[in-house]
């Protein structure tokens, strides 16, 4: 333990040297985290402009709905980069010119104004300063949500929401992060207070007990706000999913159906619960778009996942990430040369700290995040082959063939762009590992393999707020 303090405080006296000009690099890391994702991005549109089915698609996928998809990642494209630029030119002006200062003086000037001596101190004043900034970012954002709802998706017939509902989830969206980050908050900047400087420890446990608890809260308190859920009626495939899930152990409490149709035409569905009581939710878009032995080859398929460990594993490698970025945080939040260079020439608000952490952080965002691509197709490819071996090789073949269509997901994808941005393989790639070939047919003595974001209509386990 003295050998990591001394570790610790010779990292922390190098860093805080008024000669590293941290404004500069933070700039410089953001730029160029900018244009590799560019890049990654001109590579993919590159792709999307083929107007040629993938051989391993051709009898599956017709030359309407092809065209259609690309048409579809294109435009995703283009609103990618219209919003890419704009959030490095208001992350600029942020940086270079100071605005943390001015909004955390603007809101220590209300609190004296308007608030008791009592709730003067810097916990409140660094919730309102965060509020405050959100509420900003969301105002600023509200152009591009619009777009993304009622231009985009609306277009592609996606959409499905009305101006009415968009609105309202906004306001609820608002009230709360007030409910829930102004305890949540204050209790993770009272314990940094409290601990010193071991207070990446208790933060980090801190942190994982509202991970934890925040698998129990989600389903009970918050999904009941923006949709309504009902029990899964008795019939086919509610005899097929709790056959299934008997078969395998899986522990289910409840089955329901959720009416994701309210919202967009995406098909979608998840389980969530505690190790011992879990819940499945059906959206009814998929009900409606998929037949019964696809539905159970999709739930099969990340049944999977639970039965292998993946979820399990996913949490303990998040908290070891948060252990990691918290006891670099102790490293970096009384650095006196990091806050001067952005304004703070006395106070050194905790908050700020931290934001300015992760700023110095992002580099090595974009190296865990490929790292973590990486590892999550695997289990994909793993928890494939676990439906494979059940038996729903073909069916599950056809629904992911059927969701690919039905969300007009890209048919392909850039090599490099994948491998950064898709945390799961691309649907040729699948395909191939349970031995799908273009006739139709799935080749009996093919094994799966040991892998785009998780597909639309795929089962994920929700594991924060």
């Amino acid at each position: 333990m003295d050998l990591v303090r001394r570790l610790t405080g010779a990292l922390t006296s190098t860093l805080d040297n008024p000669a590293i000009p941290w404004k500069s690099l933070i700039i410089t890391f953001a730029l160029s985290e900018y244009a590799l994702e560019t890049y990654l991005s001109y590579r993919q549109y590159k792709v999307l402009q083929r107007t040629t089915v993938p051989p391993q698609l051709k009898h599956e996928i017709d030359q309407k709905t092809f065209d259609k998809s690309q048409a579809y990642g294109r435009a995703k494209a283009k609103f990618g980069f219209v919003s890419g630029v704009w959030g490095q030119i208001k992350n600029y002006i942020v940086i270079q010119y100071n605005a943390y200062p001015y909004l955390w003086a603007l809101t220590g000037t209300w609190l004296l104004k308007y608030a008791s001596p009592r709730f003067q101190g810097e916990i409140t004043h660094s919730l309102l300063f965060a509020f405050t900034y959100s509420f900003a970012e969301t105002l600023l954002g509200l152009p591009f949500s619009y777009y993304h709802h009622f231009v985009l998706e609306e277009k592609y017939g996606f959409n499905k929401q009305t101006l009415s509902l968009w609105l309202t989830d906004l306001a609820k969206g608002q009230a709360l992060s007030l409910a829930f980050g102004i305890p949540l908050g204050a209790a993770f900047l009272k314990i940094i207070q409290a601990t010193g400087e071991q207070f990446f420890f208790w933060i980090w446990l801190f942190t994982l007990s509202v991970q934890l608890g925040a698998i129990t809260i989600y389903p009970i308190v918050i999904v009941p706000l923006f949709n309504k859920l009902t029990p899964l009626e008795p019939g086919p495939l509610k005899d097929k999913v709790e056959g299934l899930a008997q078969r395998l152990e899986f522990p289910l409490a409840e089955l329901q159906v959720i009416d994701g149709s309210k919202r967009s035409a995406h098909s979608n569905a998840y389980f969530t619960g505690l190790p011992w009581k879990k819940k499945i939710v059906i959206y009814d878009t998929l009900i409606e778009k998929s037949s019964v032995p696809e539905v159970e080859a999709i739930l099969a398929h990340e049944l999977g996942h639970w039965k292998m460990g993946h979820t399990t594993s996913l949490l303990a490698i998040s908290s070891a990430h948060l252990f990691w970025v918290f006891g670099l945080f102790s490293v970096f939040i009384n650095n006196n040369s990091l806050y001067q260079a952005f304004g703070f020439q006395v106070e050194r608000p905790i908050i700020i700290g931290f934001i300015l952490f992760n700023e110095v952080l992002s580099p090595t965002d974009s190296v865990i995040k490929l790292l973590m691509n990486i590892w999550t197709r695997k289990m994909e490819f793993e928890a494939d082959a676990f439906s494979y071996k059940l038996g729903y090789a073909s069916e599950l073949a056809s629904s992911l063939i059927k969701l690919q269509i039905q969300n007009l997901s890209s048919m392909d994808a850039d090599w490099m762009y994948s491998s950064y941005h898709f945390s799961h393989p691309i649907l040729t790639e699948r395909l191939k590992a349970v031995g799908w070939t273009s006739d139709r047919k799935v080749s009996s003595d093919t094994k799966p393999a040991a892998g785009e974001k998780k597909g639309a209509g795929e089962l994920k386990e929700h594991k924060e707020l």
